[in-house]
């Protein structure tokens, strides 16, 4: 490989690498205080190097994942349900990362309309799910009902038992359909989660993280403990058990479900195309227009 091909490999691989630093940009205008005391609570923390290579690594076995899905059109649901701060979002974003998002897409679904209220409850899920060669990832599925509906009081207990008898034969259903449906749960300790809270209060990169849902579930801590052990008693069935993940680390929470994850699924190798760059067609004709300068971002950098 001559010199000049190389230097423009590796600076797109460094391009590469500076995308995943900034995805991986925690604290950015975190007060020294708070960082001191969260660094304090996570004196263990995974080493930075170790991370990025065993996160390249697991991204790499899902695209292979991907391609197979894709080729044998297959159809997976991932539902990633937990805590709220507990890492959910983190892990997703970092398992689609590197996907093809025609394969690969998240699903998350704002509260209900008027008109939603009124459907079969499932209803609004299932347009959601995945056809042939697909994977979809729930952030929060219809597991809202066994959760934040039942803690909050936007469903009743009538509403609640309902969907208890519904699910398991719902999600049966799903699995006998051919979906291969993973169900996880990320939890974390009270004080991790009071810790997660304050760093988005004082960071106003993420304060947008904060809704008013998010801080009545440090009210009602216990309410959403109760909920969730009714939830695993009711709905951990064979067809689709529940999978929890510890993510009172962060690194090492996405890690383990990214590898959990890959564990799960029988995929191989599949066949590939050799793919090679035809050569461009030069018209000797064809004169390139001048396009005028006020279409064209200006160069501030």
């Amino acid at each position: 490989m001559s010199e000049q091909p190389r230097d423009w490999l590796e600076a797109e691989l460094q391009d590469t690498i500076d995308e995943d630093v900034e995805i991986e940009m925690e604290d950015a205008i975190l007060s020294a205080e708070i960082k001191r005391i969260y660094r304090s609570h996570h004196p263990n923390q995974l080493p930075r190097k170790e991370y990025f290579h065993e996160l390249l690594r697991l991204q790499s076995e899902l695209i292979k994942l991907q391609d197979w899905v894709s080729y044998h059109k297959e159809k997976v649901v991932v539902i990633f349900e937990g805590r709220d701060s507990a890492g959910k979002g983190g892990a997703i974003k970092r398992i689609t990362q590197r996907l093809n998002p025609r394969v690969a897409r998240v699903v998350a679904l704002p509260a209900p309309s008027d008109r939603e209220k009124t459907q079969w409850y499932f209803q609004r899920y299932v347009p959601h799910l995945p056809a042939g060669g697909e994977i979809v990832l729930f952030d929060r599925s219809w597991y809202n009902r066994a959760g934040v509906e039942r803690v909050m009081g936007f469903a009743d207990e009538d509403q609640v038992e309902q969907f208890f008898q519904d699910v398991p034969e719902f999600e049966r259903m799903l699995v006998r359909s051919g979906i291969r449906l993973v169900k996880y749960w990320f939890s974390i300790t009270d004080e991790e989660q009071q810790m997660r809270f304050l760093i988005r209060i004082h960071d106003p990169l993420k304060q947008w993280k904060l809704s008013p849902m998010d801080l009545q579930s440090r009210v009602r801590w216990e309410a959403y403990t109760k909920a969730k052990e009714d939830m695993f008693e009711r709905t951990n069935i064979p067809e689709a058990p529940w999978y929890i993940v510890p993510g009172n680390d962060k690194k090492r929470a996405r890690l383990n479900c990214m590898s959990h994850l890959l564990s799960l699924i029988p995929y191989t190798e599949v066949p590939h195309e050799e793919v090679t760059l035809p050569n461009r067609v030069f018209n000797p004709d064809y004169e390139r227009e001048v396009l005028p300068r006020e279409l064209y971002v200006p160069q501030k950098y």
